[in-house]
């Protein structure tokens, strides 16, 4: 991935027409994370013109195909499953369930064999699906062109076939996976495999999670495949973004509201430091300087030369393409985000984000919606609550080829090595995913090439439209 300094000063003596500044590492990784969505129900146009124009979709996908299954999905409750699925608006108005006990009666797991058939979403529950037909087997509708945004991603950096959520649950529980490796309350617990699997509980009163939670707040544990009870939600181990202070990386957490359950860092302890046993405020200066609301605050930190090293923005209701709550804004949001960095001029330092900026795309869990690609389940106890289903995941950089498509199988342990390795820690250094992962995302990038130029996403909201977006923020996701 390097260039010696021996190969670089030959480079610059004998061409130095065409000698490009390179870099050794990215100044700056930023995570986008959405939510609810597989790629057979977001990314199905994939396979179809323009976007499908110069490549094609198989279940056995070589170097150059996408995985995305558009005919004779799964549905054990059928007698030949559902050979044309049917469109829904991105916007839709109705949830499946996406909850560790929908995942298991969707993985329909063969005992014998410890493979997910991938045949019982239709037996989930689902809010809103009265007189909708085959509500878990549909694919978003792109006639109006809402997906153009991610399709001009997917197709113009890198696509990954294999990227599973590390969990096999709803929000809280990954949000945890991608801040700190872990959904388990401690490092002891994660030892075991006692893992936090729920949001939180009651649902009906509870705006806020983490470690300012009311007294009766609670997430499910789970441990051997067993509900093992209940824990309040605030937790203490090691994070990512401890990892980036002891190397003086600077880090941000952007989201649409402090005691939000994408909020990560509210629910970890140390960070947080809450001012009352249960309740209150964050009140520890990790938390109060790196942690912003609202998500928009990227946006004008990009265009103002303030984007810190470490980076994860996390979307408003409207935005998060969480089915039944989104306005279908999601596309256009990223965009905007990536159009920001991609266009920005060089800051007073001379610095330019394009050309040292890793910006990783992804979405929290599955949703509940069909996807036919099973995951690998780990072996002992981590294999009762590792891994989840397939999520979509782009990866965009200058360095990064157009249309590369990677089918090495990642998770969120993935992401965590690559932040690592980029910034000279050792990979595994948190242990708990980060210690299972054995893959680091490098692959999706040649730093010996020359910075590509930016060509700006196409979108129907940019980055003025959310900048002087006023309207009340929602939750992204239910609790």
């Amino acid at each position: 991935m390097k260039l010696t300094a021996k190969l670089s000063l030959l480079l610059t003596f004998f061409c130095p027409a065409f000698a490009h500044a390179q870099i050794s590492n990215f100044s700056h990784i930023v995570v986008i994370i959405q939510e609810n969505r597989g790629p057979d129900n977001l990314f199905y146009y994939l396979c179809s013109t323009p976007y499908g124009s110069s490549k094609s979709c198989s279940t056995s996908p070589t170097d150059t195909q996408y995985d995305i299954l558009t005919s004779n999905w799964l549905d054990k409750t059928a007698s030949k499953g559902v050979t044309q699925p049917i469109s829904v608006e991105l916007d839709n108005t109705y949830d499946v369930s996406h909850s560790h006990d929908g995942f298991t009666t969707t993985c329909d797991v063969n005992t014998s064999t410890g493979i997910c058939r991938m045949d019982g979403a239709a037996e989930t529950s689902c809010t809103g699906c009265t007189g909708v037909a085959q509500p878990h087997y549909r694919y978003v509708d792109n006639s109006t062109g809402i997906l153009n945004p991610y399709l001009t991603l997917a197709t113009s950096y890198g696509w990954a076939n294999y990227m599973f959520e590390t969990q096999q649950g709803p929000t809280f529980p990954a949000h945890q996976f991608l801040f700190g490796g872990t959904s388990a309350p401690s490092a002891a617990d994660d030892a075991i495999a006692t893992f936090a699997d729920s949001n939180m509980y009651p649902a009906a009163n509870n705006p806020i999670a983490g470690c300012i939670a009311p007294s009766d707040i609670h997430v499910d544990l789970i441990e051997a495949g067993q509900k093992t009870g209940q824990t309040y939600p605030c937790f203490d181990h090691t994070t990512i973004a401890d990892l980036m202070e002891n190397v003086n990386v600077s880090w941000h957490y952007y989201n649409p509201g402090l005691d939000s359950i994408v909020t990560a860092p509210n629910a970890i302890d140390h960070i947080c430091e809450p001012s009352e046993p249960s309740g209150g405020t964050c009140t520890g200066t990790e938390f109060t300087d790196n942690v912003i609301t609202p998500p928009k605050k990227v946006l004008t930190d990009i265009s103002g030369c303030n984007l810190a090293g470490m980076v994860w923005v996390t979307p408003s209701g409207e935005n998060s393409d969480h089915a039944s709550s989104n306005d279908g804004g999601g596309p256009a949001w990223v965009a905007s985000i990536v159009n920001s960095i991609g266009n920005n001029p060089k800051c007073k330092s001379g610095e330019n984000y394009w050309d040292d900026t890793a910006i990783i795309i992804t979405w929290d869990d599955w949703g509940g919606w069909y996807d036919h690609e099973p995951p690998t389940i780990l072996a002992g106890n981590e294999g009762d609550f590792q891994y989840g289903f397939r999520v979509p995941f782009m990866v965009v950089s200058a360095y990064t080829p157009v249309g590369y498509i990677d089918n090495t199988r990642m998770d969120w342990g993935t992401v965590l090595r690559f932040i690592e390795q980029n910034w000279g820690i050792e990979m595994g250094t948190l242990g708990f995913a980060d210690a299972r992962s054995t893959t680091d995302m490098t692959e999706f990038f040649n730093l010996e090439q020359a910075p590509r130029s930016f060509v700006t996403i196409p979108a129907d909201r940019d980055a003025s439209f959310f900048i002087n977006d006023d309207r009340p923020m929602t939750e992204p996701d239910d609790y």
